[in-house]
């Protein structure tokens, strides 16, 4: 990193905050270096930080092809292939039907999968599954995120509508709608803060 003189631009840069004069630099570096995993990495970092998603994905996995064995690029790979996943997902929540609700699902399962401490992928999932009516998931799904960030205002108001639809189930002996079509419409999202 020291002989990259890019490198040193790049994190002078970043300490400005100017993430998009940073990405060039990166990019100069990654030009004078292509085989330098480390940054791709970078790079990656920071163009995630720019939500240029598909370009981030495109140095993170060029990072883990020249270092398949670092544990922390293939974080960084994993989470940004969540980030993707949860994007679709948004997407899909916001069509009707339940083949679209059924395809956010799933993009959620492997979102939380690849990124277990994405507080708003478990809490876009508990939206998901509550308007599925799978409110034993939902409930899952909150109470993980509630672990990661207890404080979270949105968690605790959707575990507590979630709680109510399950007593409120009980108590009518299955006959109401499950938690189906029966929410606000919000979208339970936290950005995350991303970091080199």
């Amino acid at each position: 990193m020291a002989h990259n003189p890019y490198i040193r631009k790049a994190y002078e840069a970043i300490v400005s905050q100017d993430y998009n004069q940073a990405a060039g630099w990166f990019a100069k570096a990654v030009e004078q270096e292509p085989d330098n995993a480390a940054h791709h990495y970078r790079y990656s970092i920071t163009l995630a930080r720019s939500d240029k998603l598909a370009k981030a994905l495109e140095h993170a996995e060029r990072a883990v092809a020249l270092e398949p064995g670092s544990a922390l690029y293939r974080m960084h790979l994993d989470m940004l292939k969540a980030r993707r996943l949860l994007g679709e997902a948004d997407g899909l929540l916001s069509e009707s039907g339940p083949d679209s609700l059924e395809a956010a699902v799933a993009r959620l399962e492997e979102a939380t999968r690849l990124d277990p401490l994405s507080v708003e992928a478990l809490l876009v999932l508990a939206e998901a599954c509550r308007r599925t009516g799978r409110t034993d998931k939902a409930l899952r799904a909150v109470t993980d995120a509630l672990k990661l960030d207890p404080g979270h205002r949105e968690a605790i108001q959707l575990l507590e509508e979630l709680r109510n639809a399950k007593r409120e189930h009980t108590e009518t002996g299955g006959t109401s709608a499950h938690g189906k079509g029966n929410h606000s419409g919000g979208r339970y999202r936290r950005r995350r803060q991303d970091g080199p």
